[in-house]
């Protein structure tokens, strides 16, 4: 049971890195400003990663002119396997 969980784990992160490929786009993309292991007392080991998410790809293009690469979210996830925490 041990290694389905941790090779489910390992593909969830996977799919997360694959998925923020994939939504990459001109003028979009992510970046990932901080990725390091956390700790909490109620979830246990995790992982903790800040991301910011460029949107100026997915704006119509007059708007996308006037905020050059500005324009983006900021995401903060604490994954605690199988629970995430975003922010």
């Amino acid at each position: 049971m041990y290694n389905a969980l941790r090779s489910y784990r390992i593909g969830q992160l996977y799919m997360i890195a694959r998925f923020s490929e994939e939504q990459s786009c001109k003028g979009s993309g992510v970046q990932v400003v901080v990725n390091e292991p956390c700790y909490d007392e109620k979830h246990g080991k995790g992982q903790y990663t800040e991301k910011k998410i460029y949107l100026n790809g997915r704006l119509p293009a007059w708007l996308g002119s006037i905020l050059p690469n500005i324009f983006y979210i900021t995401e903060k996830a604490w994954n605690y396997y199988p629970f995430t925490i975003t922010g």
